[in-house]
């Protein structure tokens, strides 16, 4: 078998790792989530989520990647715990599950790109919505979006990942700083800084059934936790990494993406409609769509700019997030039968292709599919894998996350006891609500 790769410099795996983390989720989920749960009220505890739960949860998956040096599924079994390959197949899956449907809004995202330059929603962007988000033709953008995320995994870690990561993850800093500057600048900002920067408490303590989950499966999420992508990418790392420094700025970076996002997004709506308009806090997959898109239209010329600036961030934070998800499976193929990589990735490009044609084809299934994701499959993925790393790993784990740190033991034990406590009440929590959730109100489609 050909020797595995690894990753060319640290940059290289901090800037892809936080390319998984910086995509759809950051950009089109969090101005979302934050639109429809009370706004600072919603980010407050996003926060807290993303610090007391999703560094201590990615370090934990940092931990197993690179201790086994293999694929997210594989590497229970190296570690000499075989029984717990299910957490490796859970993630894969999830994965798998997500990224049938992120590649139907990548194509979404294109097609806007595409119709800011043109402006060809500005006379009607709720019908250009429904013309463009099902049927033959995001069926044929979602199959782009998908070739192109193939393409990219199939030139492998250095030459493919790591090189357009080095370019997409400071190209969406860049502009999202241009946006939020050029926001700060328009007319009746306040109110909408207002909304998003000012929490109100007792919001949060009459919603905290709502919010919590919402704002912890958002970590995760925006994270790439549970899903087998920070497993696998840890694996192509060195002993000499510090997993403490790296894990914690991708955190850092991954949450000021997601704000720079809602400073962009609420701004906008604001300004144009002087609150969340309904379309964007009456919830669905494209609702946020339809309500940017109408602020972009009053803008005239300046909308079309401003259109294919925010669009083109979305789409390459969502490509760098795509290569991740299909990376896993990808590395846990190549490493275990020794097929090439490129017919790995496009052979697996085209089964999620053909999954994702459900939520291309109607929104019905889009929306179904991403409610399953956040409430059971991704909570349920990172509580094996927390489960896992704080009580059947646990001194293991400890020796791992020293190396390359220079924390003593001590630091280490009490992450790891966040891991074995806090960490794991919860996500249960957030599993429970979510199951919850789901059993009250499946919604499955066309049942």
């Amino acid at each position: 078998m050909a020797e595995r790769e690894t990753w060319a410099s640290r940059l290289g795996f901090i800037l892809a790792a936080v390319g998984s983390a910086v995509g759809l989720g950051n950009i089109w989920q969090f101005p979302f989530k934050t639109a429809t749960e009370g706004g600072a009220a919603f980010v407050v505890v996003y926060l807290v989520a993303a610090l007391l739960l999703g560094l201590p949860a990615i370090l934990g998956e940092f931990v197993i990647g690179r201790r086994a040096n293999l694929n997210a599924v594989e590497a229970f079994d190296r570690l000499d715990h075989p029984a717990w390959t299910i957490v490796g197949a859970m993630g894969l899956l999830t994965g798998l599950w997500i990224l049938s449907y992120y590649s139907v809004v990548g194509g979404w995202v294109t097609r806007y790109l595409l119709g800011s330059a043109t402006g060809a929603y500005f006379a009607a962007p709720a019908a250009y919505f429904g013309r463009v988000s099902m049927g033959w033709e995001a069926v044929a953008f979602h199959g782009a979006f998908m070739a192109a995320t193939a393409g990219i995994v199939a030139f492998g870690i250095e030459d493919g990942i790591e090189k357009a990561t080095k370019l997409m993850v400071p190209s969406i800093l860049v502009m999202l700083v241009g946006l939020a500057v050029y926001a700060s600048t328009l007319n009746g900002v306040g109110a909408a800084y207002e909304f998003y920067l000012s929490p109100d408490f007792g919001f949060i303590a009459d919603n905290i059934g709502s919010i919590v989950p919402y704002a912890v499966s958002q970590a995760f999420f925006s994270l790439s936790l549970g899903m087998g992508a920070m497993i696998t990418y840890a694996s192509y790392l060195g002993d000499d990494d510090s997993l403490f420094a790296d894990g914690g700025l991708i955190v850092v970076l991954n949450t000021s993406v997601g704000l720079l996002a809602g400073l962009v997004v609420i701004p906008l709506l604001f300004v144009q409609f002087g609150t969340v308009p309904d379309a964007a806090a009456g919830g669905g997959a494209g609702a946020l769509f339809i309500s940017v898109a109408q602020a972009f239209a009053t803008l005239g010329v300046a909308g079309r700019v401003l259109g294919v600036l925010f669009f083109g961030v979305v789409l390459v934070a969502a490509l760098s997030s795509a290569i991740s998800l299909l990376e896993v499976v990808t590395a846990y193929v190549v490493d275990n039968y020794g097929y090439s990589r490129p017919a790995t990735a496009f052979s697996f490009g085209g089964v999620l292709f053909a999954l994702g044609t459900l939520s291309a084809w109607n929104t019905a299934w889009l929306d179904w599919f991403d409610s399953l994701a956040y409430g059971v499959l991704l909570p349920l993925s990172v509580l094996l894998g927390v489960v896992f790393v704080g009580w059947v790993y646990g001194p293991a784990a400890v020796d791992e996350i020293k190396k390359g740190s220079g924390t003593g033991t001590t630091f280490a034990t009490a992450w790891l006891w966040s891991v074995r406590t806090y960490v794991l009440i919860g996500v249960f929590v957030t599993l429970y609500l979510g199951v919850t959730d789901i059993y009250a109100a499946p919604a499955i489609p066309f049942v």
